[in-house]
């Protein structure tokens, strides 16, 4: 969705002038965690693709794909880096003991790859998941397939409906985003519940030797 600062014609304003580049910047730079319209942005030049002919559809989903593969690892690192050390300096007032905190690097590493590339669909995990892959450790040369697959199946997903639904997308793909936005937070609770009833059996087993580590 648009934010204060960048409404439907600033949006369009930007793409008249600068083309696909606004397009890797707006998304990648809410890859990095910060609230600029991405989606919104991508949705609005595949319209343009589709209606005037302006921009070439396969280069909006190229940019879009590139934008979010780099944004999102620019997230990650930042996560990786700034991160870990926030939730050990700080996590103990949220409630993040040393142990769930290793928790979470433990399902990071198991689950990551799916919250990495589901939450690409979802706004707010969007501008999330990889910071919190990074903050939880996640392996880097697993975040990252994962994060590819998501960033380009989106773009190719979200540009190619918008490109064939022209002008009606943004009223669309708004009302599906709203669901999947819903389903996504009925999951998160499930998911918090899941680890309240679990989180003791979760921490022996996420403190439990890998078999690399037994002599």
């Amino acid at each position: 969705m648009p934010t204060p600062f960048f409404g439907h014609a600033e949006i369009a304003h930007l793409l008249a002038a600068y083309g696909y580049l606004v397009v890797a910047v707006m998304v990648g730079v809410e890859g990095m965690g910060i609230p600029v319209p991405g989606e919104t942005t991508l949705i609005a030049a595949s319209i343009v693709a589709g209606t005037t002919q302006e921009l070439n559809i396969a280069l909006v989903v190229a940019a879009a794909g590139a934008g979010a593969v780099v944004g999102d690892n620019a997230g990650f690192w930042i996560g990786r880096s700034l991160g870990y050390r926030l939730l050990r300096r700080f996590g103990r007032y949220i409630w993040l003991t040393e142990r769930r905190i290793m928790l979470g690097q433990y399902l990071c590493g198991r689950y990551g790859g799916a919250l990495v590339f589901v939450g690409r669909f979802v706004a707010l995990l969007r501008t999330l998941a990889p910071f919190i892959a990074g903050a939880n450790r996640m392996p880097w040369r697993r975040f990252f397939p994962f994060n590819a697959a998501g960033g380009f199946t989106w773009a190719t997903t979200y540009g190619a409906a918008a490109y064939f639904l022209g002008k009606e997308a943004h009223g669309v793909m708004g009302r599906a985003g709203l669901l999947v936005a819903v389903l996504g937070i009925v999951a998160v609770g499930a998911g918090w519940l899941f680890l309240k009833r679990n989180e003791e059996r979760l921490v022996r087993e996420a403190e439990r030797p890998a078999p690399s580590d037994v002599t």
